[in-house]
């Protein structure tokens, strides 16, 4: 875990100090852990086998990918062809992917591993150069594989719902009104982020009933 508890209680509170509108949101929703993934290429590759499918479908691929590669490196995923990595669960789209992602690590083109060197705006060109990840993959990436505590995935449709919430809208504003809305939350978007991502899913779950 990049933070501890008492660190995510310290900018949860900054964030809510910053925006009243989120204090409903802070007193609905219980401590959270940070949402941590595994840093450098497998953090990334991981989010690119996960996206577009359930929780339990990508677990299942992963499973498989384990057993088929052992361990799950750039070197092992290029040594296997596309129509192995289909029969392991990969979609062929996903295959390509993963293995530009590997190559692209591998050549030095982008280096996952030491990718925090780079400031947030450099870091998201890095990512977004490689094919198959988008805006939101790369900052989805940097917030919950890198540690990084001042990214907001505007284009994020849970965190769009959960700021029409917080403000009352009528509706739910677009990416382009979503990183307008992250502006006050600096430096402190990433937990505003996992603030909203706990109330969104503690509503989904019947867990939080919105007021109102």
């Amino acid at each position: 875990m990049p933070f501890s508890p008492e660190e995510v209680a310290e900018m949860r509170a900054a964030v809510v100090a910053l925006d009243p509108a989120l204090e409903r949101a802070h007193a609905q929703t219980p401590v959270f852990d940070w949402r941590n993934g595994d840093h450098g290429f497998l953090g990334l590759f991981r989010m690119i086998v996960d996206q577009q499918v359930s929780l339990a479908s990508a677990a299942a691929v992963w499973a498989r990918l384990q057993a088929g590669l052992g361990e799950i490196t750039p070197e092992t995923l290029l040594a296997h062809d596309l129509e192995s990595l289909k029969g392991m669960g990969l979609s062929r789209q996903k295959a390509t992917y993963g293995q530009g992602i590997a190559r692209a690590q591998l050549d030095g083109t982008v280096d996952l591993e030491h990718l925090s060197t780079l400031d947030d705006e450099a870091a998201i060109a890095a990512l977004v150069s490689l094919n198959g990840v988008g805006l939101w993959t790369a900052e989805a990436y940097l917030l919950i594989c890198d540690g990084r505590t001042d990214v907001f995935p505007g284009g994020d449709i849970a965190l769009q719902e959960a700021i029409k919430w917080a403000d009352r809208l009528e509706h739910r504003p677009d990416t382009k009104a979503a990183y307008a809305r992250a502006e006050i939350w600096r430096p402190h978007r990433a937990v505003a982020s996992h603030l909203l991502w706990a109330w969104y899913g503690g509503v989904k779950k019947g867990q939080i009933v919105l007021d109102g």
